[in-house]
């Protein structure tokens, strides 16, 4: 006290001033201290005292403390202290002592009370958002602690007061990038409060990028080897995923589920693991059940599963599953991680079956932990896990059921007896002398039975050898003798949920079933007894097992016709009393409970009665067979030529599908043949455009040619009247005339040629049009040829005007060909005379060789030219003929197609009227008809019933 004494100026002597009065001369020094040290030393002795005088601080100061973050934000000192002060006030993590000297409640009401004083008005947190901001130690850490503590009190107020800032959440995300630790776990810690149970934040923190900052804290700190501060990031992303399909998207797009693997990699040594890192790596399975949990969307639960199996992190989880050393509640965790990672997913089912044990022999992964679920002495959750994990390889998986039931069944027994099958060990759970094992095996096989009626009847021929001596008997028959023998409650009603998902939509099942003359008056008599509450569940499921065999009876057995059954419950139990006891079992409370989530959670092995999927039965049969009961004999007769006629109208809807969904795989292979056809019309085309661009070359050329033969002309007739034909001799003037004869033959061949190429042109045009006539037919058979064929049309006229051109530039050659024979019929005259230019004449005798070959050689490439493009006619001649020839053909079966599926359209449209009138009988007599959306799904595939069975759940 004499600290404060010092500190308000009063006399050391004298009666001491209580808290209260201290408090108020504090908060006066504070307000009206004009001197910044004076009041920092006020606020100072204000956090001291505010621990033991929390409420006294509360009430007279905390409007002093908000107007000091206010005015004296430029000292660093004093807002720490000031904000050190309010999280005094508004935290309730008090010492020890502090918590004797105060009850709880009021401890949580001074802080909530507090807390919604200082929220009132909302520019205090944006204020205090600010103050986050700053580097300062000693303003950023206690404004961090001191938001997260008004988040832990009002927690949607002041998530909607952040929301609402400008950047308010951007802001707090600064805080993951803090090279201090220490404000940087406590930035996570904020993050944690901040992100609880609202979804919008979730998503700004993730799109801030949270989940690769968090990513890199995890890795830094040591993956499950890290401290708290690893076990802070996994709470935070799963706030931030679970229950949020956006950010599970986001999670799954950004390559994210790949970097979880190396949280799984544990060594051969596990012996001695920290409670940390059993933490580490509880809360790590977790987040992967978070992204393939069955409550997400059956697509979203998919794609995350297959990302799993992809990236390695499925077999990761099943090498700690196979491992030894493992804590035994990090074992029951990957169990269920696996369960869930697997389930409803094919790839990852098939791979799990595939996985050994490390055992001599090597033994399968499934079977080890049928071992497991069927051993009295193993922990109850554990059982519980491995029933859950069988559940969901079987879930959606009929080869793995199938693999299952081959297990039981004679011919693949092994007769030595050195391995043990899944099988046997289902058949010793199920008769053992532990009720816990019975059911769990029970459940088991009934899921094996699941939606597939093959394996229903293929169990009907397992048998057991019950004793020495004694013939075998039906799997069957030894689960109604158990029932029977009048065993344990859990025991029984794991078998009447076996045999009422066994018969379920089997009327073979149903028939053997009813072939023991011992069942229907055990059935009956359990029910008309009068029992406690404990054996009202029996009752019920003895109830749903003699509906079930009454509503899927084919009345194959004389003395257990349907009518037979009715007129029995009649007279032994009454119509309302059987009723009634049906209803015993979605009224109890287990039910409730099994019908919420597919994996089994109990508190107790006695609490568990009842199975997710059967719940699903229940719901499915009870409201039928209470109808059935009331039925007559007539009305069964009706419902029964109704169902034929309505089978028989799905077997003919059925094959008419099939030859529809054969009509269209011909299509597309037409289709594909057209495009063949296409990508052929492309190369060609690609042909003709290079062959296009080498005449083009040609053309430059020639045109050069031309240029240079015109200069040296000019040339000739310039110096004509200097030149003297003296030196020329008469026998070389022959040859030239002789050699442009022969110039003059070969144009007129390359006249004939062009003659010619005209006429196949005209030949090709005329087969166009013909083609034209069909073109508006084949438009509307979504076939491409028309384009194909104008496009071959334009190709061929360029062709034309390009020979045109050639032929054009051919005539000018014999113009100069002629003006050159004028020019040597004029020499000839010369030849008499002699001069002195013998030079002059050898040398244009030179050049007028040299311009005689270049000629030649220019008409031989214009003849090559001709010949090639002659091909190349030739070759699209052909190409369009057998494009005609191809299109004739798919109009033809087109024609075919469309009056098929003309004559089918009417014949579905009979049925349909048919199958109608007769709904609108069924419906008349009472019975349940499916709507037309429900009969058009039961053709979709195997994934629309899989979102279906999703959305019942």
């Amino acid at each position: 006290m004499n600290f404060l004494r010092g500190v308000m100026g009063g006399p050391s002597a004298g009666p001491q001033p209580s808290g209260a009065d201290t408090i108020q001369k504090l908060c006066d020094r504070v307000a009206s201290s004009t001197l910044l040290d004076d009041r920092r030393d006020a606020v100072r002795a204000l956090k001291s005292l505010s621990k033991k005088y929390r409420l006294e601080v509360g009430i007279q100061a905390m409007e002093h403390l908000i107007h000091v973050l206010q005015t004296d934000r430029s000292d660093s000192e004093i807002i720490g202290y000031a904000l050190d002060t309010l999280y005094n006030v508004i935290s309730n993590d008090l010492e020890e002592e502090e918590q004797e000297e105060n009850s709880a409640k009021q401890v949580d009401d001074l802080g909530s009370q507090f807390t919604e004083i200082f929220i009132k008005q909302q520019e205090n947190v944006t204020l205090l958002l600010t103050l986050v901001e700053e580097f300062d130690f000693h303003v950023r850490w206690p404004g961090v602690k001191l938001l997260t503590s008004l988040l832990k009190q009002q927690g949607p107020q002041v998530q909607q007061i952040i929301l609402v800032s400008p950047m308010g959440v951007s802001r707090l995300m600064d805080l993951l990038a803090d090279s201090r630790e220490v404000i940087r776990n406590d930035g996570v810690l904020l993050l944690q409060q901040l992100t609880k149970s609202n979804a919008a934040i979730q998503k700004i923190v993730a799109f801030e990028n949270a989940f690769e900052r968090l990513l890199d804290i995890i890795t830094e700190e040591g993956n499950s080897d890290g401290g708290i501060v690893v076990e802070d990031c996994l709470l935070l992303l799963q706030n931030l995923l679970k229950n949020n399909n956006s950010n599970q998207n986001f999670f799954k797009e950004g390559s994210y589920i790949q970097r979880m693997k190396p949280w799984f990699e544990v060594g051969d040594d596990n012996c001695g693991w920290s409670a940390q890192k059993v933490t580490n790596l509880h809360l790590m399975l977790q987040l992967v059940r978070v992204l393939v949990s069955p409550t997400n969307p059956p697509g979203a639960t998919s794609s995350c599963q297959k990302a799993m199996f992809h990236c390695g992190l499925l077999q990761q989880l099943c090498t700690i599953l196979m491992a030894t050393g493992v804590p035994a509640d990090i074992l029951t965790e990957t169990i269920n991680t696996v369960s869930e990672v697997i389930r409803g997913c094919q790839t990852n089912q098939d791979y799990f079956a595939s996985v050994n044990a490390p055992s001599n022999p090597p033994r399968p992964a499934i079977v080890v932990l049928l071992m497991s679920m069927v051993n009295e002495r193993q922990p109850f959750v554990l059982r519980c896990a491995v029933l859950y994990c069988f559940q969901c390889f079987l879930y959606k998986n009929q080869k793995g059921q199938g693999e299952i039931v081959s297990t039981l069944l004679p011919s693949t027994i092994d007769a030595t007896g050195n391995s043990v099958s899944a099988g046997q060990l289902l058949c010793g759970g199920l008769f053992s002398t532990d009720s816990l094992s019975n059911w769990c095996a029970a459940v088991a096989l009934a899921h094996a039975l699941q939606e597939n009626a093959t394996l229903k009847e293929q169990l009907l021929r397992v048998q057991l050898a019950t004793s020495i001596g004694n013939p075998p008997v039906s799997l069957l028959q030894q689960c109604t003798n158990i029932l029977s023998q009048g065993s344990k409650v859990q025991t029984r009603v794991g078998l009447l949920m076996l045999l009422c998902t066994w018969l379920s939509n089997c009327s073979i099942a149903v028939t053997h079933f009813l072939h023991n003359p011992a069942n229907v008056p055990f059935l009956t008599g359990q029910i008309a007894e009068n029992l406690g509450e404990e054996e009202q569940l029996v009752q019920g499921l003895c109830a749903l097992l003699l509906g079930i065999s009454i509503y899927y009876n084919d009345n194959s057995l004389e003395n257990y016709r349907k009518e037979k059954l009715k007129q029995l419950i009649e007279k032994r139990i009454g119509r309302e009393n059987f009723v009634e006891k049906l209803g015993f079992i979605s009224k109890h409370e287990l039910y409730s409970r099994a019908a919420q989530k597919p994996q089994p959670s109990f508190s107790s092995p006695d609490h568990m009665m009842f199975d997710h999927e059967f719940t699903k039965l229940v719901k499915e049969l009870e409201g039928v067979i209470s109808k059935a009961i009331y039925k007559s004999s007539e009305e069964d007769k009706k419902e029964e030529e109704v169902k034929k006629t309505l089978e028989q109208h799905d077997n003919i809807v059925t094959h008419y599908k099939k030859v529809i969904r054969e009509q269209d795989q011909e299509l597309e292979e037409l289709k594909q043949r057209v495009n063949t056809l296409t990508s052929q019309n492309e190369q060609l085309q690609a042909t003709v455009t290079q062959q296009v661009s080498q005449i083009q070359q040609h053309k430059d050329q020639y045109n050069l040619l031309k240029v240079q033969l015109g200069k040296d002309t000019q040339h000739h007739n310039s110096h004509g009247d200097t030149f003297q034909m003296n030196g020329i001799q008469t026998e070389e003037v022959s040859k030239l005339k002789e050699e442009l004869e022969e110039w003059k033959n070969k144009h007129e061949l390359l006249q004939g040629q062009l003659k010619e190429k005209d006429s196949v042109i005209e030949k090709l045009n005329s087969s166009q049009l013909e083609m034209g006539t069909t073109e508006q037919f084949s438009q509307t058979s979504k076939f491409g040829g028309l384009e194909h064929n104008n496009e071959l049309q334009k190709e061929l006229e360029m062709l034309r005007s390009q020979i045109q051109l050639q032929s054009a530039e051919i005539s000018k050659l014999q113009m100069e060909n002629q003006k050159l024979q004028v020019m040597n019929t004029t020499a000839d005259p010369m030849l008499g005379d002699t001069g002195a230019t013998a030079a002059t004449s050898s040398e244009l005798e030179g050049r007028l060789e040299q311009e005689i070959k270049e000629l030649k050689s220019e008409v031989k490439a214009l003849s090559e030219e001709k010949e090639s493009l002659k091909q190349h006619l030739d070759s699209s001649s052909s190409t369009v003929a057998i494009l005609q020839d191809e299109k004739s053909k798919l109009q033809r079966e087109v024609a075919e197609s469309k009056k098929e599926q003309d004559d089918l359209l009417v014949l579905l449209a009979d049925q349909d009227q048919k199958i109608s009138a007769l709904k609108i009988k069924l419906k008349d007599l009472g019975v349940p008809v499916e709507d037309e959306d429900d009969t058009e799904s039961g053709d979709q595939g195997d994934e629309d019933e899989d979102g279906d069975e999703e959305e019942q759940d």
